[in-house]
């Protein structure tokens, strides 16, 4: 009997468990605010992305022949490991958690697919693109009802730059999901892809954190925060992300995380107290239609499987 349907469900929990804990970080983030943006990213992606890499050093070593032949994709997934997590807490700090966390994961998916298309010839099945397209009328309501909740947008230059800053995130999250999964159809291991490309992207980010890591170790709190954001978002969060991404598409992957503003909008209004509006409720709704509708077990056949691969 073909294991592809238990992969897949497997795949699909992992992503989600991911998105899950990702949806923590802004919150976690609120409670350090005399930690820049910077260098809580570089605490998050750049400790937890040599934690990858120390534990799957016994498989990095093994794979160096082959990782050496895609050396391109390697070096380009490290790169955009390092700028995403800049981006996109410095979108979140000048956007707002929810408008940040939205413009990052909701431009991913779409960025993915373009990227899958561009370069791997991929085709979207109609269903993807219906179920990406209520992801996206989501988390655009979650974007409305907050700024008429809070007035974010009253911020000018400020929450424009957030914006900006929050499409960057997006495309090197895309970026770096791209060449990870294309390093384990070559062959390459999950553990093996995932902990060579963070552990580039973690090497990238340490100058960053010697530089502005100082109030980490002004008072508990901040240290709290940095160890909880390296360890379950950042470590834990991306092991369940590559075994994931060893099992489904990135454009899927990248679409099942559209979850991610979801947790975060509700952590928000649980624990930072933000108010969310009965359209942003709408949003989250159509958030969690659009998950029902990818990932929704397809009956599997060897055409279907190959398709979902990228292969012709």
């Amino acid at each position: 009997m073909s294991t592809a349907p238990r992969d897949f469900r497997i795949g699909v929990a992992a992503v989600l468990f991911a998105s899950v804990v990702w949806g923590t970080t802004g919150t976690a983030a609120s409670f350090a605010p005399d930690v820049s943006a910077a260098a809580i990213g570089a605490a998050a992606m750049g400790i937890g992305g040599l934690l990858q890499a120390a534990i799957a050093a016994k498989n990095i070593r093994r794979a160096v022949p082959d990782l050496a032949l895609h050396w391109r994709k390697l070096v380009l997934g490290g790169l955009a490991v390092a700028l995403y997590p800049l981006a996109f807490y410095g979108s979140m700090r000048l956007a707002g958690v929810t408008i940040g966390t939205v413009v990052t994961i909701g431009s991913a998916p779409l960025l993915s697919a373009l990227i899958e298309n561009m370069f791997d010839g991929a085709r979207l099945s109609k269903r993807w693109l219906g179920g990406a397209l209520l992801g996206l009328i989501g988390m655009l309501l979650l974007c409305i009802a907050e700024s008429s909740s809070t007035e974010v947008f009253s911020g000018g230059h400020s929450t424009v730059a957030g914006i900006a800053l929050g499409l960057i995130g997006g495309l090197t999250y895309a970026l770096y999901s791209w060449t990870a999964r294309g390093l384990m159809l070559q062959g390459i291991r999950s553990s093996a892809a995932m902990g060579a490309t963070f552990g580039i992207g973690g090497l990238l980010l340490m100058p960053v954190l010697v530089i502005t890591g100082g109030p980490f170790l002004a008072s508990w709190n901040n240290a709290a925060v940095g160890i909880y954001m390296a360890l379950v978002p950042m470590f834990l969060g991306y092991i369940c992300f590559g075994m994931g991404l060893a099992r489904i598409p990135a454009s899927m992957a990248t679409t099942i995380t559209l979850i991610e503003p979801v947790v975060a909008a509700m952590l928000a209004v649980a624990i930072i107290g933000e108010r969310l509006p009965l359209l942003g409720w709408f949003g989250v709704t159509l958030i969690i239609c659009c998950l029902v509708v990818i990932t929704v077990p397809l009956k599997f056949s060897r055409r279907q499987s190959s398709v979902m691969s990228g292969q012709p």
